[in-house]
């Protein structure tokens, strides 16, 4: 079975339809962030596939291996994991202008495509293919948006 990307077109539409969709009537069924902050957090988590000068975190060094496995199995993410320290965004945000940011880079992500993003080494999982770049992606934003109910 194949697993589900972004790089897929039908796919990445969904989700930036989604995306655009959210309004500021949408609240959370779980976890700490608001609205605006989930999508900070996704934005910065979409910009390791774009960034060049990513840096290697310690536990991704000492637990990367393990924490792929959970990543990229089929199974949904639990609610409320943790999240690493560098993707906490706790500070208030400004609704519109982190979804134009969010959308903005999603299309970035996109338009770069996986042979792109394939030649950026993972900040917590080192180097990673194409395939394994859009379905870690897609999974998270996934959950993020399930958590706002759209």
């Amino acid at each position: 079975m194949t697993k589900p990307s972004i790089y897929d077109p039908s796919i990445y539409q969904s989700i930036r339809h989604r995306i655009d969709s959210l309004t500021v009537a949408h609240t959370r069924k779980w976890g700490k962030m608001e609205l605006p902050q989930m999508m900070a957090h996704l934005r910065k988590s979409l910009e390791t596939g774009i960034n060049t000068d990513t840096k290697n975190h310690l536990i991704g060094t000492l637990f990367g291996s393990i924490i792929k496995k959970i990543v990229f199995n089929e199974k949904p993410y639990r609610q409320s994991l943790p999240t690493a320290k560098n993707m906490v965004i706790t500070n208030d945000r400004n609704f519109e202008e982190e979804k134009a940011k969010l959308l903005s880079t999603y299309d970035l992500f996109y338009t770069n495509g996986g042979d792109y993003a394939a030649k950026i080494k993972h900040p917590l999982f080192g180097k990673m293919n194409a395939g394994e770049w859009g379905f870690s992606q897609w999974k998270h934003i996934e959950h993020h948006l399930r958590q706002f109910g759209v």
